[in-house]
């Protein structure tokens, strides 16, 4: 796309340079043969050639549209032409026209019909249109350059990373399928601890689904029935056994209808969009007591999925760029899960991630057009 844009650039440019050609191709050609029929008759032995010719000098030059004002020694309009505006002898506005052509072009002082102020023709305005035309058609060229080149790196990285998403997945295949079998050795222990491999096993279950999202990425998302209620119910399922239970006690509640409302999406990656706005809540609250919600709803063409922390917020400064890659509020953080998460939401889901206006702490907006909804 962007090659063919730049070659019609290319064309247009090119078209725009034939095009001045022929003008000054062809006005030579005329001004040629003006000039040289005057010279015939300014020279010609006819009776009256000479005055014919000064005549035709006078008609050539009207029709040029060149502006013409002629004052005597006392400053006086005697005669004009082409002016663009209507006017009279007595109009005091010529006084300023003739000064504005005089900073043009220098007057012609002549002892017979006095001093001839002119202006610049026409061709010239439109050279000059001509010339802006060809130096914006250059810029759109850089810009269309500049982006195609912006465009292929991007597409590069993109390429990158996919490919290192797809071989961290294929690398954690081995130890996972080690691992549960570790897990399943620890359970059959006679004085193994039930809760220890129910949580071992959860974080392998993880690891598992972690190794599944790296592998969804740069490939089609998936169009399944997902009921926002239960994702909510399993995504603070997971975080409730590692929240602090002792000190800065952190409570996560789920406030939803059921099971629904239903959309369709892939569950897989719309489990890590939620699942990165849940961890950035807990973090919002590291060192402190507080509660997180999530907040499931509905109405007739969107369901909504709200997370809300009463944390300290998110900084003004940065509330605008905050989906921004590597724009994070926690030290050593990469700062890519809300730029993941809302690319996870509007790109594969035709939804929106916003970042809500709220009282106390921060509310993220997770919405999608409900399943059999139009887009």
């Amino acid at each position: 796309m962007v090659i063919v844009l730049v070659a019609l650039l290319a064309g247009l440019s090119l078209g725009t340079g034939w095009l001045i050609v022929r003008h000054f191709r062809e006005d030579a050609e005329s001004t040629s043969r003006f000039y040289s029929e005057v010279f015939a008759g300014l020279n010609s032995p006819r009776p009256g050639a000479e005055a014919e010719a000064l005549l035709r000098l006078g008609e050539q030059v009207r029709a040029l549209g060149m502006p013409l004002v002629v004052t005597d020694a006392s400053g006086r309009v005697t005669a004009y032409d082409n002016l663009p505006f209507e006017t009279s002898l007595d109009d005091p506005r010529l006084k300023d026209f003739v000064r504005g052509l005089d900073r043009q072009n220098a007057p012609v002082a002549d002892s017979t019909i006095g001093t001839v102020h002119y202006g610049a023709l026409p061709a010239r305005l439109q050279l000059t249109a001509l010339v802006v035309l060809q130096a914006l058609t250059i810029a759109v060229m850089v810009g269309v350059a500049i982006f195609a080149y912006r465009s292929a790196m991007s597409a590069q990285r993109d390429r990158l990373w996919v490919a290192m998403a797809r071989e961290a997945a294929h690398q954690m295949g081995t130890p996972l399928t080690s691992l549960q079998g570790w897990i399943e050795r620890i359970r059959s222990l006679p004085d193994a601890s039930p809760a220890l491999g129910e949580h071992l096993s959860a974080d392998a279950e993880r690891l598992d689904r972690v190794a599944r999202r790296f592998e969804r990425i740069g490939n089609p998302a998936a169009r399944e029935p997902i009921g926002l209620g239960a994702l909510a119910d399993r995504v603070a399922g997971y975080f409730r056994p590692r929240l602090p239970k002792w000190a800065n006690q952190i409570e996560l509640r789920v406030e939803a209808p059921g099971a629904g409302p239903t959309v369709l999406g892939d569950p897989v990656l719309l489990e890590w969009a939620l699942e990165a706005l849940v961890k950035n809540a807990i973090d919002a609250l590291q060192g402190r007591t507080g509660t997180i919600i999530l907040r499931v709803e509905n109405d007739e063409r969107t369901a909504a999925i709200r997370v809300l922390d009463d944390g300290p917020g998110i900084p003004k400064e940065i509330r605008r760029d905050i989906f921004e890659p590597g724009i994070t509020t926690k030290r050593g953080g990469w700062g890519i899960g809300l730029a993941l998460s809302r690319r996870v939401v509007e790109e594969a889901h035709r939804g929106e991630l916003a970042l809500e206006p709220s009282e106390r702490g921060t509310c993220f907006l997770i919405r999608i057009p409900l399943a059999g909804t139009p887009a």
